[in-house]
């Protein structure tokens, strides 16, 4: 079963240079592969360049900026292969980000 890493970060809380996390998620990936259980991943650009859009009545409303207003915002996401959740759960506890939400993949059938 496919599940998504979602991690939440905040951009100011200064977790130490970008060197260190670029190199502790590279750890992270290579634990995944040897798992067999990397599928992908990718760092999203900051909130700052996000745009959010509502739709009511039939008008598209634009703003700039991330959805909600949050210090902690998405920052990247993994999609790996898991047997079930407990095991998706147990990868997720060695990205090194903070926060990390788990969730599945919605599997549709037809």
């Amino acid at each position: 079963m496919r599940y998504v890493l979602l991690m939440y970060g905040d951009e100011t809380d200064g977790s130490g240079p970008a060197e260190q996390q670029y190199a502790a998620h590279g750890a992270f990936i290579e634990l995944l592969k040897s798992r067999g259980a990397y599928l992908h991943g990718e760092e999203l650009s900051g909130p700052a360049r996000a745009v959010s859009l509502r739709k009511k009545a039939g008008e598209v409303l634009r703003t700039d900026g991330p959805f909600v207003e949050t210090t902690e915002q998405v920052g990247g996401f993994y999609l790996i292969e898991a047997r079930d959740l407990d095991e998706a759960i147990e990868l997720a506890k060695q990205c090194p980000e903070r926060i990390v939400e788990v969730r599945p993949v919605a599997e549709y059938t037809g």
